[in-house]
């Protein structure tokens, strides 16, 4: 039997597909790392926790103390204490990328937001120092 060039290489083609090896037959590629921790939105218990580890930075809005105690919390930068504060009413924090680390205790939960920061007093603005620590429930507007 005389083969053609045509039909040569069609023979040439149908034993190059029947050698190939299967797609299906391929193993998948290996999975990837795992992903980074999950930074939460939300916190409900007391304690410390890692910022951008453990939660995300952002603002946080807290409803306020549990049971009528006065709720604290504070904000850290290695070492260095950044904020902190202990109130009677809902709270705003605002935990910067910067800070290493927010502690809270006796908080309603706190939760992620997307409101503005709170503003900040200038330095030298008594008035607006004093009106930040009345809104933070400092002083409780009467004699005891």
């Amino acid at each position: 039997m005389r083969l053609t060039l045509t039909a040569a290489a069609a023979l040439t083609g149908l034993c190059a597909v029947l050698t190939a090896p299967a797609a299906a037959a391929q193993p998948d590629p290996p999975p990837g790392p795992p992903p980074g921790p999950s930074q939460g939105t939300a916190i409900d218990e007391d304690g410390t926790y890692a910022v951008g580890a453990d939660i995300a930075p952002g603002v946080y809005q807290s409803a306020g103390p549990i049971d009528g105690g006065a709720c604290y919390w504070k904000r850290t930068a290695g070492d260095e204490l950044v904020d902190n504060a202990l109130t009677k009413k809902p709270a705003v924090v605002h935990i910067q990328p910067t800070d290493t680390s927010f502690t809270t205790s006796d908080c309603q939960s706190w939760q992620l937001t997307n409101l503005p920061p709170p503003p900040e007093p200038a330095p030298g603005d008594l008035m607006g120092q004093l009106s930040a620590l009345i809104a933070n429930g400092m002083f409780s507007g009467g004699p005891r």
